[in-house]
């Protein structure tokens, strides 16, 4: 089978295609032939060698994918050949507070989905609705179970309550669409004009450019009375006006902690003096949380925003165009 392995970190030239012999199940295994996978900010990471969890030498990158099984081992109780699945980003983690012995990650410390074909154990996948395609089911392991995760946490806003939504990538709208499902109504600031219309179109305003309007926070508050839930993936970028935005015991979920060059979120003691605001941080989620967040988009039938798919050979060129930045939703690879 062929199969990309990062050989070494720092150049997508190092994402290498290889054939390989075919894996066969053990006994708590099964063998999935992946038929689209989807990058994540974190793949980016792990390639250039940022990432806080040391990847393994000649890893199979990319924690999400989708395919079905084609293959079992003898004691397998949990899915059967033909079963549509994707992998749990966190595999050993099953639930409850995350913890060192469940830390390991699929295209991390694991083997990931940018194969042919993926051999996990039964416990590291979950099964996937009907209603998605393959392109589709490939995008919810990470941004997916990230958006979740922030809206359905520590406390779950109530029906009417604003949320805020920074950008246009997966985390961004994965929690625009969760949102909206739940009542809230959501605010999103973008950095260029041009994406407006389509955060729109999602049921997102207010909508605010960020190049036009760089100290959006203020008039974010005039407009909503105050944001109740902040998903922050901005990072230092925009902390700032995400807490002057926020309402006086709004939360701010924040998922991004430094930027590309290192630069570390700051607290403006002026503002948040004069707040109440709660600062929390979240890392994706368990696989009782994404077999969860899979039901309720079976129930409603919610389909993920994909920017771009690529071709299996095209996945130097996938990685890429997910780099360059300007992307609306998710950068999908498909099966080889």
């Amino acid at each position: 089978m062929r199969t990309y392995r990062l050989e070494q970190f720092g150049e997508i030239e190092k994402l290498a295609l290889r054939e390989v012999p075919m894996p066969e199940p053990g006994r708590n295994q099964i063998l999935v032939r992946v038929r689209a996978t989807s990058l994540n900010r974190r793949d980016t990471m792990i390639l250039n060698g940022t990432y806080p969890l040391p990847p393994r030498a000649g890893i199979v990158p990319l924690s999400d994918g989708a395919g079905e099984v084609v293959a079992i081992g003898g004691d397998v109780t949990r899915f059967a050949v033909g079963d549509r699945v994707t992998g749990s980003y966190f595999a050993r983690w099953i639930d409850g507070h995350m913890h060192p012995g469940v830390v390991d990650q699929l295209g991390c410390t694991l083997d990931g989905m940018l194969s042919e074909y993926a051999l996990l154990d039964e416990q590291w996948a979950v099964r996937l609705p009907d209603h998605l395609s393959w392109q589709e089911a490939a995008t919810f392991a990470c941004a997916g179970l990230t958006a979740w995760s922030a809206l359905t946490g520590a406390e779950i806003p109530k029906p009417g309550q604003w949320v805020l939504v920074i950008g246009s990538g997966g985390v961004a709208l994965f929690a625009l669409q969760f949102a909206k499902l739940m009542g809230c109504r959501v605010a999103a600031v973008t950095s260029r004009a041009e994406k407006a219309d389509r955060l729109r179109a999602l049921g997102a305003d207010p909508v605010i450019a960020a190049a036009e309007t760089p100290e959006w926070g203020m008039k974010l508050r005039e407009a909503t009375g105050g944001i109740d839930l902040v998903v922050e993936t901005g990072g230092p970028a925009t902390f700032a006006q995400s807490l002057i935005a926020s309402s006086l015991y709004g939360r701010i979920v924040l998922l991004t902690v430094q930027d590309q060059k290192g630069k570390p979120v700051e607290i403006p003691g002026a503002v948040y003096q004069r707040s109440l605001a709660t600062i929390g941080r979240l890392f994706v989620g368990s696989r009782n949380g994404l077999e969860a967040m899979l039901a309720a988009v079976a129930t409603h039938r919610l389909k993920p925003i994909i920017d771009k798919v690529f071709p299996f050979a095209e996945a130097r060129e996938a990685y890429r165009h997910f780099q360059q930045g300007d992307v609306f939703g998710k950068v999908v690879i498909d099966g080889a």
